[in-house]
């Protein structure tokens, strides 16, 4: 299976990225493919809302690095999000490309029945607070008619490290299996 992982916390050494490392670690030793974007590290804007997706060629006429990630989710059998909640929402490293996932759908690309799945985690530790990340994703996902394999989701991490209290990276790993 050809995965593509997509990242959007800006600390390499943050809790998501912890867990990110864990699922594709496993999903590597179960013999899969994975591409990943570390949004935070890349050049990626917001949508433009042209509409001249694919117009140029690319998915995007607004020429960054979304037009390199857009080819490998054409490809790819599943899609994983990993990022942490920032102020109750998406983190804005990462939401560019959820946004532009629209250059798709407008430029008519067949990317029905891929697998879909998201890894969160929150400082608080109310599961609700993770609301605003794993409600927009269930909805894109919906909206492209895509299946969601799973979620991972873990309140109460901050700081470095804290993730190694918790099962997340575990829970991570073992997401692996639902792909």
């Amino acid at each position: 299976m050809k995965i593509v992982v997509i990242t959007g916390s800006p600390r390499k050494n943050g809790n998501s990225f912890a867990m990110t490392d864990a699922f594709i670690k496993e999903a590597e030793q179960k013999g899969h493919t994975v591409s990943r974007f570390d949004a935070a590290f890349l050049k990626i804007g917001g949508c433009h809302a042209c509409m001249t997706c694919y117009k140029t060629g690319k998915a995007c006429s607004f020429d960054d690095d979304f037009n390199l990630i857009a080819p490998a989710i054409l490809e790819a059998d599943a899609v994983v999000f990993s990022m942490p909640v920032y102020w109750y929402s998406i983190p804005a490293q990462i939401k560019g490309v959820i946004d532009r996932l629209f250059s798709l759908v407008v430029g008519g690309k067949d990317i029905a029945g891929k697998k879909c799945a998201l890894i969160t985690c929150c400082e608080e530790d109310d599961m609700t607070v993770m609301d605003g990340v794993r409600i927009p994703i269930r909805r894109s996902a919906a909206l492209l008619k895509w299946d969601i394999a799973g979620e991972v989701a873990v309140p109460g991490v901050l700081n470095v490290g804290d993730i190694d209290k918790t099962d997340g990276c575990r829970q991570a790993a073992e997401l692996a299996d639902k792909l």
